[in-house]
């Protein structure tokens, strides 16, 4: 197996924890050992890595949410859609709106669109822990401020 690290979004577009919703938006790589193997020669991101991006920019949602108190893990995946093909150099905007969250559980549908046109959708749930330790929580607010996550939603202890 080969595996690479799994950042799936760039930046965030907007948060708003009023409306419960984030946007962000992540760049397809040209060249990527994930298209070596998917396909050869037709290269398209695969659907389980847009499913992926969809929980990723949920869990930006919901770590805000909380106060980065708390780390939401992937539980479900419910009623993804794959409705188009992406390829690398593919510029992606994701949405993800928050259904759910308490009891330690917490529910987003997001979506993900590229040049206007829908691509994938899907409802993730999230099961929802104290940090297990605090190396986790450290990197998990550094790349939050890397890729634009306002420090108004981390906590203030």
């Amino acid at each position: 197996m080969r595996l690479e690290y799994f950042q799936m979004v760039d930046r965030v577009l907007s948060l708003d924890l009023g409306a419960r919703t984030i946007r962000m938006e992540g760049l397809v790589p040209e060249q990527s050992p994930i298209f070596e193997g998917h396909f050869p020669g037709h290269p398209i991101l695969p659907g389980v890595l847009m499913i992926e991006t969809i929980a990723q920019a949920g869990g930006w949602l919901v770590l805000a949410a909380l106060r980065f108190a708390q780390m939401p893990f992937l539980l479900q995946v419910k009623e993804a859609k794959m409705r188009n093909f992406v390829s690398p150099g593919q510029r992606l905007e994701t949405e993800a709106r928050l259904i759910h969250d308490g009891s330690g559980y917490a529910v987003i549908e997001g979506s993900i669109s590229s040049n206007g046109k829908k691509v994938c959708d899907a409802e993730i749930r999230y099961r929802v822990v104290p940090f297990p330790n605090d190396t986790l929580r450290a990197q998990m607010l550094e790349t939050a401020r890397r890729i634009g996550v306002a420090e108004e939603y981390f906590e203030h202890a």
